[in-house]
């Protein structure tokens, strides 16, 4: 079960801080981030991938995205 970060109505760099707190406490897994700019979809799958996770997917949501992050 993939762990969820809502970040929807928040601006950089908020969504990315939520991101990376949440990659610190699980360490390795599944993550679900919803956010809804362009920019948030960015910047989080750019911190993501400095962190050694891969972007699994990026699906439209609504009004936003989701972006699947994962790490083995």
């Amino acid at each position: 079960m993939a762990e969820t970060v809502d970040a929807r109505g928040l601006s950089c760099p908020q969504p990315v801080i939520l991101t990376i707190n949440r990659i610190k406490a699980l360490g390795k897994g599944s993550i679900e981030v919803f956010v809804d700019t362009d920019t948030s979809k960015e910047n989080v799958s750019r911190a993501a991938t400095s962190k050694g996770w891969e972007v699994k997917n990026i699906k439209p949501d609504g009004t936003g995205y989701k972006v699947t992050i994962e790490k083995a």
